[in-house]
């Protein structure tokens, strides 16, 4: 079913566009805060060792139920389903809270209140990504996109200074209260937010496995469309997360202090932030393939000289210089896969995408820690050096590099 909406016009000025920004920004803002203190919650329970098994718990069923929730996506509708499980996210974590305030917890709880959470990601991701797709009209997708990137650097740079302070001043059960807050105003904020009327859904008859393997088999039979989802799963898949605990060792093995990680992470997102700007800003992206080229080309470099870095003012310059380059390199790649899907496809293809990114980069944190153990942080930036490169080669191919949006 197509909710009507009015006429779409540029992103930026679209109050339909602006509310989804808003909505997304929240939630995001929520997931950063609900996993900061749930993790807060692991180890004053149980200490460091069993952070990494909660959150493991939550990212397995997280990585295996995302191409389910893409079929889900496409057919019962995106809006529906982003405002369906945040709305289930919303009363996990507020039940979570109380349980946090009222009875005697125990890690148990966590790790039932990880897995609960982690199912419901699996069918927010695509939808979300798939609702992105539907907002507007395409010539507007790569404006949705630097709005998306804006929000999501946003609120992970703004996101934990907020959450440390509440659990420091008012503890856990207050930091899961807050999660719950922001995905409330997440859910206020989506119920107002209409589908393009010019882009009509269609729901499925099939089953849900004819659905999933008509939408493996759109990607099959869509080659220019499969080798961007490529391309995209392999440019993010590193700064899903793995990026982000490189850079927590890499502080850790040249001795700098707290505030440099805490300076160069903000850095990061500040640049992410910078590159949503302009996507946002931009009226048209000329030559669209060849400037996603040039930016996986960059964010290769960049990523690879980062480990090799013994400055830590040259390290948070470097930082934002390569959140800005991997932020452009996400957005023009999300936004020419948008435009090259099919909106019955939405969701299923938006699945595959959010696996290989959202999925399985929080399942490499071990792999992360295990390369820069044995080998030195220098060797992990440089294994992701390489997987961006093979993005880059990918994109360097005629079908991708001629790409216009």
């Amino acid at each position: 079913m197509t909710l009507s909406g009015a006429a779409p016009g540029v992103a930026y000025r679209d109050g339909n566009v602006l509310r989804w920004t808003a909505a997304y920004t929240a939630s995001v803002g929520g997931d950063v805060v609900f996993f900061l203190a749930l993790s807060w919650a692991a180890t004053r329970m149980a200490g460091p060792a069993q952070v990494g098994a909660v959150l493991a718990v939550g990212a397995i069923p997280r990585a295996l139920l995302m191409l389910v929730g893409g079929v889900i996506a496409d057919r019962y509708g995106p809006r529906r389903v982003v405002i369906g499980s945040d709305l289930t996210r919303c009363l996990i974590v507020f039940g979570a809270a109380a349980l946090m305030q009222f009875a005697t917890t125990r890690l148990s709880m966590l790790f039932a209140v990880a897995l609960v959470f982690g199912v419901i990601d699996a069918l927010f991701m695509p939808a979300v990504g798939a609702l992105a797709g539907r907002l507007t009209e395409p010539g507007q997708l790569g404006r949705v996109q630097g709005l998306r990137m804006l929000a999501v650097r946003l609120s992970n740079a703004i996101g934990p200074m907020i959450a440390a302070s509440v659990l420091t001043v008012a503890g856990v059960a207050a930091g899961f209260g807050l999660a719950g807050l922001l995905f409330s105003l997440s859910v206020g904020l989506l119920l107002a937010v209409r589908l393009n009327r010019t882009q009509p859904g269609v729901r499925s008859t099939g089953s849900s496995f004819a659905d999933l393997k008509d939408g493996l088999q759109h990607l099959r039979r869509n080659r220019h469309l499969s080798r961007l989802v490529v391309v995209v799963g392999l440019g993010d898949m590193c700064f899903s997360g793995p990026v982000g605990i490189g850079l927590v060792l890499l502080t850790a093995e040249r001795h700098w202090a707290a505030a440099v990680l805490g300076w160069t992470l903000s850095a990061f997102s500040i640049g992410g932030a910078a590159a949503g700007i302009l996507l946002t800003a931009l009226t048209r992206v000329r030559r669209a393939g060849v400037v996603l080229l040039c930016s996986l080309l960059a964010t290769a470099v960049l990523v690879g000289a980062l480990g090799q870095i013994t400055t830590a003012g040259v390290l948070i310059a470097g930082s934002a210089v390569l959140g800005t380059t991997s932020g452009v390199a996400s957005g023009l790649g999300n936004a020419l896969i948008q435009r090259k899907t099919d909106p019955r496809y939405l969701g299923r293809v938006s699945s595959v995408t959010s696996l290989s990114t959202v999925g399985l980069g929080p399942l490499l944190y071990p792999v992360t820690g295990v390369v820069a153990a044995v080998w030195g942080t220098g060797v992990f930036f440089a294994g992701c050096a390489l997987v961006c490169l093979l993005a880059a080669v990918l994109a360097a191919t005629k079908t991708v590099r001629g790409s216009e949006l």
